[in-house]
């Protein structure tokens, strides 16, 4: 693998915001997620659990509600009484619509996709009507004593559940009109609670109303009588969310203790026709209080304030026993927060509302390997850069040079000059930006500095060239098709001849910096792109996918690589395929042409493309052997990969030069130390 000198790095102070909501789509199989600072996320799961997609967030949007509804469209609403729709094309949003009933507690769409109900503070519910460009206000049904905190469709869409504080009420979807109330009992653990907050309801097929609330209970209730036929006391602490499976025959439920339960409908006896709803597993995976469920016909999704997705697969219904039999936890976004500027050894961290620009660290003492040295001159923190406006920041980039810094929100792209004089640093902001560069999706600097590619969330790509006190626009490459197809990914050639941008669906398009055209485009796979990178000297384009597939392109002769060819033929070793978190960075050793450099978030991996690839039958994490064995055995062990999982979780690796490399490290426990404290629950003997 090489000896490397190793920065490790552990200040990037890194907090991911909680997850309020989700919302299951089955027909795409994708998941949306929510977070309490507004950003939405959409995953793939079908490949592999991807996050494919990201809306970035706004102070003002504090999301409580999102769902999908017909044709694949996503809403949510907040506490700011807006009704927002996405574009998935363009990554932005669409138009937002006021309801006019207070903050919005909770929504929900019909069974048939279009119609849209929403829960206000002001206990109204509203009606809309979805037509295909916008959404439509229709009615306003019965209006309530307190506000609407959760809302379900009898799958039938003739009937409506609303959970309140106390009370759930039933109306008629066609009239508006309540026609039924279900009084809550608010007793809690023998003793009177003032009130009793549901949470969740959820509508079931043959009228069965299940709901979930503060006092720690599981009720389900006949809607046509307004009885209660069963009561499972699940918490000492509010159960805060539930979900149901299509086939109604199980469903799942979170609460403030940081557990997840896992209902079933199962008979009586086994010659029974009759059945009933029996709590069947338990799962203790959060930490802090689960705010958010969904069940996809394989898995129980949930998540909560300790920041974690947690994809908890139903064994049962898992056919193949592949990476989707595995229970996984997604705490970081799958793009990068980490930009480096190799020559002057700087990292630029960002965060929701700012940047910050570190200087690494050195010393003077030797050791031999595996050794901690001590530091000589400690990491210098050089700059914190604050947006202003109550937009996240999208993207952020610094030149190799560390001389420019790039970011952009939702609509400013912002661009700095930094002049270093001895420890003092003077930042200048560079001017009258055009409007064009505005919702930057993706920034890169060409590797001499000089230039800046800027993608656009329309497809668009900005070439910019970059002069001592300014810019000059050189190029915008216009999207291929009619289609907007916005640009998440770019990698530039080290020589600046070549720019590779892939998009949201599986396309790879090659451009001709020099000539200024469109030179490619990479065949397209059924896999979502997780990163790319070009190689120095040979300009050959390595792209890896969600699938854990890795691809080599040469970008001169249009086809792939014969390295390329050989792993397609003979296929990775099934270790490499079964990892659960996709490659999110690449690079490539200065000297040393045939290696690759990549990593997830849990490895970090060198491939060697003069050796041999390993088979299933070989070791994958080879370790190195023993110094004394003789040197046939180790090339007899020696295979491409070279695997290490000492650092981690990782968020960004890279080559400094070609001693020195610098991996960036977010603990977990560190994260878990700055959220509020959990609900403090009673362990055996304390």
């Amino acid at each position: 693998m090489g000896e490397f000198n190793v920065h490790r790095v552990r200040f990037f102070n890194y907090v991911p915001s909680g997850i309020r909501c989700v919302a299951y789509n089955n027909q795409s199989n994708r998941l949306a997620v929510s977070r309490t600072d507004g950003t939405v996320e959409i995953y793939n799961l079908s490949a592999n659990y991807f996050q494919e997609k990201f809306f970035p967030g706004h102070e003002s949007r504090a999301t409580e509600a999102l769902c999908w509804a017909k044709g694949q469209r996503l809403f949510s609403a907040g506490l700011n009484g807006e009704i927002i729709e996405y574009d998935l094309q363009a990554l932005t949003i669409k138009y937002a619509v006021d309801a006019f009933g207070g903050p919005i507690w909770s929504m929900a769409a019909s069974p048939s996709g279009s119609q849209l109900l929403v829960g206000c503070e002001d206990g109204s519910v509203k009606l809309f009507q979805i037509t295909p460009d916008r959404i439509q206000f229709e009615r306003n049904f019965d209006r309530q004593k307190s506000r609407i905190l959760s809302l379900s469709w009898h799958p039938a869409g003739t009937h409506v559940a609303a959970g309140s504080i106390d009370y759930i009420s039933v109306f008629d979807a066609k009239s508006g009109s309540a026609i039924g109330k279900m009084l809550v009992d608010r007793q809690y653990m023998g003793v009177s609670k003032r009130k009793c907050i549901i949470w969740g309801v959820a509508f079931l097929s043959d009228g069965t109303v299940i709901s979930v609330d503060s006092a720690g209970k599981v009720q389900i209730w006949d809607s046509a009588t307004g009885t209660l036929v069963k009561n499972h006391l699940v918490s000492n602490a509010d159960v805060q969310s539930i979900a149901v499976s299509d086939q109604e025959d199980s469903f799942v439920v979170g609460t403030a203790e940081g557990t997840v339960f896992h209902f079933q409908l199962v008979s009586v006896t086994s010659s029974s026709s009759e059945k009933q709803w029996v709590r069947t597993k338990p799962f203790q995976h959060h930490t802090h209080d689960v705010r958010a469920v969904a069940h996809s016909p394989t898995a129980l999704i949930s998540g909560g304030t300790d920041t974690h997705l947690v994809i908890r697969p139903l064994m049962e219904k898992v056919e193949v026993k592949n990476y989707d039999a595995a229970l996984r936890k997604i705490t970081f976004p799958h793009r990068r927060l980490v930009s480096c500027a190799k020559k002057k050894q700087l990292l630029l961290f960002q965060f929701t509302h700012h940047l910050e620009l570190w200087r690494l660290g050195s010393t003077v003492a030797t050791g031999k390997n595996g050794d901690t040295l001590p530091l000589s001159k400690n990491a210098d923190h050089l700059l914190h850069l604050k947006t202003k406006g109550p937009e996240n920041i999208i993207c952020s980039c610094i030149s190799p040079c560390g001389g420019w810094i790039a970011c952009s929100t939702a609509s400013r792209f912002f661009l700095y000059r930094l002049n270093y004089e001895h420890d003092n640093i003077t930042l200048q902001r560079v001017s009258k930006m055009p409007v064009f560069l505005r919702s930057a999706l993706q920034i890169l600097f060409s590797e001499d500095s000089t230039k800046l590619f800027v993608a656009s969330n329309q497809g668009s790509l900005h070439v910019i060239r970059l002069l001592e006190g300014g810019f000059k626009h050189l190029h915008t490459f216009q999207p291929q098709s009619g289609a907007v197809q916005s640009m998440c990914l770019l990698a530039v050639s080290p020589d600046g001849n070549w720019l590779a941008a892939s998009g949201t669906s599986a396309g790879v398009h090659v451009y001709n910096v020099k000539q200024l055209k469109l030179h490619c485009t990479v065949p397209a796979y059924n896999f979502p792109v997780t990163a790319l990178a070009i190689a120095p000297n040979t300009n050959n384009l390595v792209i890896a996918h969600s699938d854990q597939q890795v691809f080599e392109y040469s970008i001169p002769d249009k086809q792939y690589t014969e390295w390329s060819r050989t792993v397609q033929k003979q296929g990775f070793h099934h270790l490499w395929l079964q990892r659960d978190t996709p490659i999110t960075h690449i690079s490539f050793h200065p000297k040393r042409p045939m290696h690759i450099l990549l990593h997830d978030t849990y490895m970090f991996c060198l491939i060697d493309k003069s050796l041999p690839l390993p088979n299933d039958k070989t070791l994958l994490y080879n370790p190195l052997p023993p110094r004394n064995e003789s040197d046939v055995i180790r090339r007899r062990t020696a295979h491409a990969f070279k695997i290490s999982k000492k650092y981690k979780p990782l968020l960004f690796v890279d080559l400094l030069d070609e001693k020195t490399l610098v991996a960036v490290e977010r603990p977990l426990d560190d994260i878990v130390a700055q959220l509020p404290p959990p609900i403090k629950k009673k362990k055996f003997g304390t």
